[in-house]
């Protein structure tokens, strides 16, 4: 199968160019810069007139909720959220039931996404108290890396035992991704919310109870812990400006959609829609993190999509539970950052797709490079559309962005050289790869 990608504007390796892609089977071969149409025969022709040719996305922290929470999304439902996203590949998260903590629970989850994934697929094994001796067992080759949760989160994941947090930074030779959020003080601050205002305070007062001092001093400890061991830390949908002063050499930090596009405003019109862990906090947080995006401090945007069904977002800040689906709009709310000249295009991709394959050593994607995987995402500015249900691939069958208009559309993704989402349609019969990692 060849195929010729032509007309479009290319964005990769910080540059911008009129170019064609050329693909042969499920890889790039080559790359031209400029309009001129090689003199071959193609078995398909793309014209990517007035589109951006942008390598595909990988989002590093999504929770698919596969297997054991199914009524609220799957992989198949996610994946194909996902490949209308323009995302190509995707890294999901060990809070799933039962837990991603045995070698025999991340291989069912392999097994699944080998038979639903529509897109590409990796899965963090995740830390406890009690298993550090089964890092010695898993295959770097296959997985990104630990997911840590240094904090109270969904799942009942928690790693609360020093002993246990010195064993596990000492002993990891992957990334270790880290959930900073401490227990003791969201603790203490809930109980003060609940005798200040009833046992299920309202949503608005979320980022009073999962605090940036609460932030700050879990993500203080767990760089102090890398920085003892050397090990490679990464630190997930960090949210204020005061952790943005512990980010050292050896430490990277990965930032949200939702972090960078909403503030604790935002709590008036769209209540426990946006109610996520951590919270999203002030316009000051939010303005520091979009700062941190634009000068490279942050290295990765991850959406930590996290789907609920509406019954369960019912309540305040005791009952409604947390996370969002962002996945399918993650890329074109980035756009719409881009448009507000918070990021430019050449950033955005750094950001998306360079930094999550450099970062986590993924093999041949990442990047539109001649031998590399044909993952690509075609996008169109100026194009308005708004957000409806109909609109929505997630299983839950809702989203934060609902009735938000966009002025950037995902025009089409292709994965591994094959057109996984076009028109609006996401080709379910097509099954994505399991990533390699060096």
């Amino acid at each position: 199968m060849k195929l010729l990608i032509q007309h479009g504007t290319i964005v990769n390796e910080n540059n911008i160019f009129d170019g064609t892609v050329i693909v042969e089977d499920s890889k790039i071969t080559k790359i031209v810069e400029g309009n001129t149409v090689p003199n071959a025969s193609f078995d398909d022709v793309i014209d990517a007139s007035g589109c951006f040719v942008l390598p595909g996305l990988i989002d590093d922290h999504v929770h698919f909720r596969e297997p054991g929470l199914t009524e609220k999304a799957d992989i198949d439902s996610e994946s194909s959220a996902a490949a209308a996203g323009g995302i190509t590949t995707y890294f999901d998260m060990p809070n799933t039931v039962p837990q991603t903590t045995t070698i025999e629970a991340l291989e069912d989850k392999f097994k699944i996404a080998a038979q639903k994934s529509h897109v590409n697929y990796s899965f963090f094994f995740g830390a406890t108290n009690d298993n550090v001796e089964l890092f010695s067992k898993l295959d770097p080759h296959r997985i990104p890396g630990i997911k840590l949760f240094m904090g109270s989160s969904t799942g009942n994941m928690l790693v609360d035992r020093r002993e246990a947090l010195e064993k596990i930074f000492s002993t990891a030779l992957m990334p270790i991704m880290v959930h900073c959020e401490d227990t003791d003080i969201i603790n203490r601050n809930m109980t003060e919310a609940k005798i200040k205002y009833g046992d299920d305070p309202k949503v608005s007062h979320h980022p009073e109870i999962r605090s940036a001092e609460a932030c700050y001093q879990s993500t203080k400890l767990a760089v102090e812990l890398a920085t003892k061991y050397h090990a490679n830390l990464h630190i997930a949908h960090l949210t204020t400006a005061k952790e943005l002063e512990l980010l050292t050499d050896g430490v990277t930090a990965e930032v949200t959609p939702s972090h960078l596009y909403f503030c604790d405003r935002d709590y008036t019109s769209l209540g426990t829609r946006i109610k996520c862990n951590p919270a999203i906090k002030s316009q000051t947080d939010r303005d520091a993190l979009r700062q941190a995006v634009a000068d490279g401090r942050i290295a990765v945007i991850g959406t930590d999509h996290a789907p609920h069904l509406l019954a369960q977002k019912e309540g305040g800040c005791a009952k409604a539970a947390s996370g969002m689906p962002m996945i399918q709009f993650s890329l074109v709310t980035m756009l719409e950052l881009v448009d507000q000249g918070v990021l430019t295009l050449e950033r955005l991709v750094e950001l998306m797709c360079h930094n999550p394959a450099d970062l986590f050593g993924v093999r041949n994607r990442g990047y539109l490079r001649e031998g590399y995987q044909a993952d690509i995402v075609l996008v169109r500015p100026n194009c308005g559309w708004t957000v409806t249900k109909d609109v929505i691939k997630s299983k839950c069958g809702w989203s934060p962005m609902e009735n938000h208009t966009y002025l950037w559309r995902v025009e089409r993704t292709i994965c591994n050289g094959h057109t996984v989402y076009h028109n609006g349609k996401v080709d379910n019969n097509y099954i994505g790869q399991p990533v390699e990692f060096r």
